[in-house]
């Protein structure tokens, strides 16, 4: 039979993750949005509550769990605030759970420990100004110099942790070799000289999350900097990006089920027409549908994760998940607002915000349409690439 009952340890951790967002995220989330920035000091509290070091060894300074559990924290961090559960996402999801997979001893001992406890921060460089989803076309270059490391030159777009992280998961071409064969992945320090950052303002959503450019104009790296083998970057970056939109999906999940939460609770006191407009029919649609994408959605991340810890396929699961999970959070949104009429768009209601984070779900980590050529070539076997 499957089991769909949380374990005791995981149900702690869900509320756990629950109690953190209303103590340290939710009386702060509209001044972050109206601001475009997120305390910087909530990391080290994500990392001192044990979120930043989920899945991850204790030898290494993580606190351990399954992916189930991680899932659970990444749902609540996406109830409370999408732009906080994106530092959890990419710098332990993206960056630190990569290093575990593929690092050395010395990576390992390097980096994870100040990850996992919040002292570093992580960012994800794959996305350029001109490569967005053929991340196998990237021109950023590392040409070896004659110390044995090599030279690091381009430009990343749309980068989040950017302007906060301490180290860089870089993705770069360093040979001639064609497509994705010619990437190999880095580690690079943000205090080396010729790395740049600028901070990215006027997004749609997300607006409290660090995103930024980053420009490499002669980052020298030494030979230890580079993760994996020569030539191995694109199956980092996909491996990563595999677990990583199980973590999108969660978060999705999030945003959904805050939209359930908000419209759930206005419906019982907003009359129209002499009744609580919980009374009117097509009310209750627009609830009832949210709630059927929140249950879905979940149920499709969860498989994922469940997966990983039997240690079994998942790629294509989770780009099924992200897919719905993604556009269920965009429908859940809108129809939220939909419920809460005129007054979903103002930003003293939650449900405006929820859109606008949920509509970037759809684009990052593989955009929707990108899913959908990863789930047909599963299924037919022929590449639309």
């Amino acid at each position: 039979m499957v089991n769909l009952e949380l374990s005791e340890e995981q149900a702690a951790v869900r509320q756990l993750a629950r109690d953190f967002v209303e103590r340290e995220i939710a009386p702060h989330v509209v001044a972050w949005d109206r601001g475009e920035e997120v305390d910087r000091a909530i990391v080290k509290k994500l990392g001192e509550v044990g979120f930043l070091g989920l899945t991850v060894d204790e030898e290494y300074g993580g606190c351990g769990g399954d992916h189930l559990a991680y899932c659970l924290v990444t749902e609540e961090l996406g109830r409370g605030d999408s732009s906080v559960r994106g530092i959890v996402s990419v710098s332990l999801g993206l960056v630190a759970k990569t290093i575990a997979a593929w690092g050395d001893e010395e990576h390992k001992r390097r980096w994870l420990p100040g990850l996992t406890s919040g002292e570093y921060v992580g960012c994800f460089g794959l996305t350029e100004p001109g490569t967005g989803s053929d991340a196998g076309n990237l021109t950023t270059r590392a040409v070896r110099d004659g110390a044995g490391g090599h030279v690091l030159n381009g430009t990343k777009m749309f980068i989040t942790n950017g302007t906060w992280a301490d180290v860089v998961l870089l993705f770069a071409r360093s040979t001639d070799a064609p497509g994705h064969k010619g990437v190999s992945a880095f580690l690079v320090p943000t205090d080396t000289p010729g790395l740049t950052r600028r901070t990215i303002h006027g997004k749609l959503g997300l607006r409290g999350q660090a995103t930024a450019e980053l420009v490499l104009e002669d980052v020298r790296v030494p030979a230890s900097a580079m993760l994996g083998e020569e030539g191995q970057g694109f199956s980092v970056a996909m491996s990563a990006l595999a677990k990583g939109r199980m973590s999108v999906a969660a978060g999705c999940v999030g945003i959904a089920q805050a939209a359930l939460d908000a419209a759930v609770g206005y419906v019982g006191e907003r009359e129209q027409f002499g009744k609580p407009i919980a009374r009117h029919q097509l009310v209750q649609e627009l609830i009832s549908d949210i709630a059927v994408d929140v249950d879905a959605a979940r149920l499709l991340t969860w498989r994922v994760a469940d997966l990983i810890d039997r240690g079994r396929p998942f790629a294509v699961q989770s780009s099924k998940a992200k897919l719905f999970a993604s556009e269920a959070a965009v429908r859940a949104a809108n129809n939220a607002l939909q419920v809460f009429g005129g007054y979903g768009y103002i930003d003293e209601y939650p449900v405006g915000k929820l859109l606008r984070d949920a509509r970037v779900m759809t684009l990052y980590e593989g955009t929707s349409q990108i899913q959908k050529l990863l789930i047909g070539r599963s299924l037919t076997g022929v590449s639309a690439f």
